[in-house]
């Protein structure tokens, strides 16, 4: 069945910004007493809350200053500003489901400050403008929310709405939510998110193929 809404999440899905961000928290991490390389924060922290990475390190020993998390966005915003790469296939695909009148929103656990950053340079802040919801404003993935909320915009049931998110997080949410789900990978699936019920995809033709278009 063709969708009627495709909710994309942003980072790791629409936008390439996790290097970048995954490099700052990994060095900010480091200097408060928790080493970990990139890698590890992405392996560890991939969608969740920079307020989450910040209770999650304080447990693990980091001696994170008060303003710790405020800190950590202002290094991520100035990184950000140096522009990032839209992830290969994004833009046709966006003209596929426009061309077919399927409706699109972002649902992202990121500030809406960061998603103006990273969207804007490319034209994705306003192809998506008035359907992007932050996690800062609703309560963050795992959990429905958003998604239900995005859905309720649309006039659109879960039966009619796909759900792609690169994240387990994100998988979460959208098997929560009761929507097709799609779990983003371009380097490939480990089989964790398919194990939590997401259809695992390395590109956004794959996905177009699969709804359809």
């Amino acid at each position: 069945m063709t969708p009627k809404l495709v909710i994309f999440d942003c980072d790791g899905v629409l936008v390439d910004t996790e290097p970048v961000t995954d490099a700052i928290i990994s060095a900010s991490l480091t200097r408060c007493g928790l080493p970990l390389s990139p890698h590890e924060v992405s392996a560890l922290f991939i969608g969740g809350t920079i307020q989450g990475i910040a209770d999650e390190a304080r447990r693990r020993g980091a001696d994170l200053p008060a303003d710790w998390v405020d800190q950590t966005y202002a290094e991520m915003f100035a990184g950000l500003a140096n522009g990032v790469p839209v992830f290969d296939g994004v833009i046709a695909f966006l003209d596929q489901l426009d061309a077919a009148g399927i409706k699109t929103a972002i649902v992202s656990n990121g500030p809406m400050r960061k998603m103006k950053i990273s969207l804007t340079p490319s034209g994705l802040k306003q192809r998506f403008a008035g359907q992007i919801y932050s996690g800062h404003d609703y309560v963050p993935k795992p959990d429905p929310t958003m998604i239900h909320f995005a859905m309720r915009q649309a006039g659109v049931t879960r039966a009619e709405t796909v759900f792609i998110d690169d994240s387990l997080n994100g998988a979460k949410a959208g098997i929560a939510a009761g929507v097709r789900t799609f779990g983003f990978a371009p380097a490939g699936d480990d089989g964790t998110r398919a194990a939590l019920g997401a259809e695992p995809v390395t590109t956004m033709g794959q996905i177009a193929c699969l709804i359809g278009l």
